[in-house]
């Protein structure tokens, strides 16, 4: 199981001290959710702050844009660290350009769907992504309720990944906790991304290590 720590619930305060705990712990990568106000309605990290991110940590760092154009920003992204580059397929207007353009900037590429989204959307589209983030809470905000029918999605989009003899990952984002994340990696979930989950909890280290082994 990968295990992708969301920073947005972090210690703002004390970042580099989280960034190190998740240095040292089982985690994959570190999930840096970005946010512009416009396409959700909130505001988070900055290219300032993924820079200072990137100083201090040794793991791979899973970007998610949540903002609108973000073909505009590839190249900077790239050039703050990023490993894995998150579109939504809501904010892309032309996805599969979108999508080479981060390939080509040596990214890893992926694309993310709100709750609304159907997974058939995706079915000329999904070879050409190393990941899908399929959104269990509606994008914006942390510590939301997971919405149940990702479940159903889940087993869609493993069924579309198998029929199409694809190895692509797929992530989910949204209140994952210790009823729900079991609960994804039976739905075909192999990628999970929890925020105040593991720095709510009081070992990090231990609830990721956990997460891992499921």
């Amino acid at each position: 199981m990968i295990v992708s720590p969301s920073l947005l619930s972090a210690d703002f305060g004390n970042l580099q001290r989280d960034c190190e705990m998740l240095n040292e712990s089982e985690a994959d990568w570190m999930h840096v959710d970005v946010m512009d106000g416009l396409f959700v309605p909130n505001i988070s990290f900055g290219a300032p702050v993924i820079k200072y991110i990137k100083k201090h940590s040794t793991k791979p760092l899973d970007v998610h844009l949540m903002i609108t154009d973000p073909q505009r920003y590839i190249s900077m992204f790239r050039d703050l660290g990023a490993d894995i580059l998150n579109v939504h397929y809501e904010a892309c207007t032309h996805l599969h350009r979108t999508i080479e353009q981060i390939r080509q900037a040596g990214m890893r590429p992926a694309v993310t769907l709100c709750p609304h989204t159907p997974i058939e959307l995706l079915e000329d589209i999904v070879a050409d992504v190393d990941m899908v983030l399929l959104m269990s809470v509606n994008p914006g905000f942390g510590g939301q309720k997971f919405i149940p029918n990702t479940l159903n999605k889940a087993h869609r989009l493993a069924d579309l990944i198998k029929r199409k003899q694809l190895n692509t990952i797929i992530e989910v984002d949204g209140g994952i906790d210790a009823t729900t994340a079991p609960q994804a990696v039976e739905a075909g979930i192999n990628a999970l991304v929890a925020g105040s989950f593991v720095f709510g909890s009081a070992d990090p280290k231990q609830t990721i290590a956990w997460l891992k082994r499921l």
